[in-house]
């Protein structure tokens, strides 16, 4: 019966493919027409919100862990060489439920941030650095192909559609050998059970895609794509999309520990790095009990900021960019005064002098002002570093003790808006992968002319984006006790000053809704945004499908926004 089943399906599938499109807008009309009468007729339910109180998630510590114990001194080089040497410090073996789900809720994916002790303390790929050991620069970890490419290595591992099996792994790294097939399965087991876990059982085979050639895996920003993948793990389910937690939570358990202090700032006490390895058991069952004594999570002191400046490279650091603290680069070239016990006036203001550092070569080492060269004490007046941004596009040098370019630079990161996107750039280079990667997820419309939009009943906004610069734009709905709102917002940098004025209106008989404003500018699509300015549509004025209809008109007209409120 199953079999039938199957042919009757495929046949079905390829005579719609080889159907007209004016053919299949017999059927899809019929079945929008179905839809909007079930919508209509159907009982209104409002969800439950979704109540944690257990975390479930498959990110395990302690699986990795006991495997380390077991690598030959070959097979522990061979990780070395992928870039992954930091794992071999791995002391913890089990994450603090309780903990996870208290960050979890303080999470602001959209931000990348976590909101916690009256603080909002982004999150970067260098913190996973610092945390993890993991490269934080490098090549994007591209986990999408074609599915040929990767068909052998499929077959190799066995790969179904639920994933490749954990167990299986386990005993492919039991074996003695540390070549390349040791590589790619340490890899796919320590993305699957604890740098990028899912909510799948198994590993994803997605991941095999940036398996082909084992050689170039040490090139890869993996701090990026840890942070990336956490993200849109977080994402889905708050979104109901999975019921257990995916992404790599020791990291937000093992920052927490870092970034915040239960015993009161005082002289900050030198900490090493990767952090990763500063965590063993007994060490967070003491942190824990502090917690407790303290009177629960979030009621320390934010400290992250001042330690990263306090941090210690161990002699055994092999991940981790950058020289070692004796051979720290000032960009002056008179070499011989460190080798000497005094030198001139001239040699000493020239040291005193703005010294211009690369960000690669920017020390971790630095208290105050004072940046330690084996044993002489140079101090910096002004370190010029890259703006943070620059990955993004933007060239400036920005003092590194008192910077405010980053407050309004324009190349700051703008993310997309899709939920199971987690593409992040500049506006410029978001509205370039909006227009490739989603051209049929949103609506082009021109500046100063209307355009009828419709917003179904289970959707929290439309995008908008401009043809004629590729701006784009928000149209967000929110639900109210009386009825929806509606307001536009642009995706761009909050700190720029560019608005553009919009005009909303609704129509229902002789009855129209109006609202003339101007856009405000976020870095995408905030989750729990609370507008001051929206259009209130009741439920009444809403048509039998439950769709709001609205005629929107943007205008960049120079003279219009010019009286746009800031």
């Amino acid at each position: 019966m199953l079999v039938g089943v199957l042919q009757a399906t495929k046949a079905a599938s390829d005579a719609w493919k080889s159907m007209s499109l004016e053919e299949k807008a017999k059927y899809t009309n019929r079945a929008r027409e179905v839809w909007d009468n079930y919508l209509s007729t159907a009982p209104a339910r409002t969800p439950k919100p979704r109540k944690q109180t257990k975390l479930v998630t498959r990110c395990s510590p302690g699986r990795l862990f006991n495997v380390l114990q077991r690598l030959t001194p070959e097979q522990k080089a061979a990780v070395k060489s992928m870039g992954f040497g930091s794992l071999l410090g791995l002391r913890c073996r089990t994450l603090r439920r309780s903990l996870c789900l208290w960050l979890l809720e303080r999470f602001n994916t959209t931000r990348c941030s976590l909101e916690i002790c009256g603080e909002r303390i982004p999150l970067s790929p260098k913190d996973v650095e610092l945390v993890m050991g993991l490269a934080a620069s490098g090549k994007d970890v591209v986990n999408s192909g074609p599915d040929d490419l990767i068909a052998v290595l499929r077959h190799s591992y066995n790969a179904s559609n639920r994933g490749i099996s954990v167990r299986l792994l386990e005993e492919r790294l039991a074996a003695p050998e540390a070549g390349e097939d040791f590589k790619r399965s340490f890899v796919l087991y320590a993305l699957g059970t604890l740098l990028s876990p899912t909510a799948r059982l198994d590993v994803s085979p997605s991941f095999l895609h940036f398996m082909t050639n084992m050689d170039v895996v040490h090139q890869y920003n993996w701090g990026k794509f840890l942070l990336d993948r956490l993200v849109r793990e977080v994402s889905r389910f708050r979104q109901g999309k999975q019921r257990a937690v995916g992404g790599c939570l020791l990291f937000l358990q093992l920052f927490y520990y870092e970034s915040i202090s239960v015993d009161g700032l005082g002289p900050l006490a030198t900490a090493v790095v990767p952090c990763l390895s500063s965590w063993g058991e007994d060490e967070i069952t003491e942190r824990e009990k502090r917690e407790r004594k303290l009177g629960g999570y979030g009621l320390g002191e934010v400290i992250f900021k001042e330690r990263c400046l306090g941090m210690e490279y161990p002699e055994c650091r092999d991940q981790l960019d950058g020289p070692p603290v004796d051979s720290i680069s000032t960009g002056v070239e008179r070499g011989p005064l460190f080798e000497q016990e005094g030198g001139t006036q001239a040699d000493e203001e020239q040291i005193n002098g703005e010294i211009t550092m690369d960000e690669g070569d920017m020390p971790v080492l630095i208290r105050s002002k004072n940046v330690v060269c084996g044993d002489i004490a140079v101090v910096v007046d002004s370190v010029r570093v890259p703006c943070r941004n620059k990955e993004y596009g933007c060239n400036e040098t920005v003092d590194y003790m008192n910077n405010d370019h980053e407050e309004t630079c324009t190349y700051a990161p703008c993310s997309c808006p899709l939920l199971d996107c987690n593409f992040v750039g500049s506006s410029d280079q978001l509205s370039l992968h909006f227009s490739s990667k989603h051209w049929d997820s949103g609506r082009r419309f021109r500046y100063n002319s209307p355009l009828a939009v419709s917003v179904g009943m289970n959707e929290q906004f439309l995008v908008l984006q401009a043809e004629d610069d590729g701006v784009l734009f928000l149209l967000n709905k929110g639900v109210e006790r009386i009825g929806n709102t509606v307001m536009i917002t642009c995706i761009g940098p909050s700190s720029s000053k560019e608005r553009f004025l919009y005009d909303l209106e609704s129509v229902r008989g002789s009855s129209s809704l109006r609202l003339k404003s101007a856009t405000h500018n976020f870095p995408g699509w905030l989750e729990d945004f609370h507008p001051t300015d929206f259009l209130l549509i009741p439920f009444c004025f809403l048509g039998s499908s439950g769709h709001i209809n609205l005629d929107v008109c943007i205008w960049n007209s120079a003279e219009l926004c010019a009286d746009c409120p800031s």
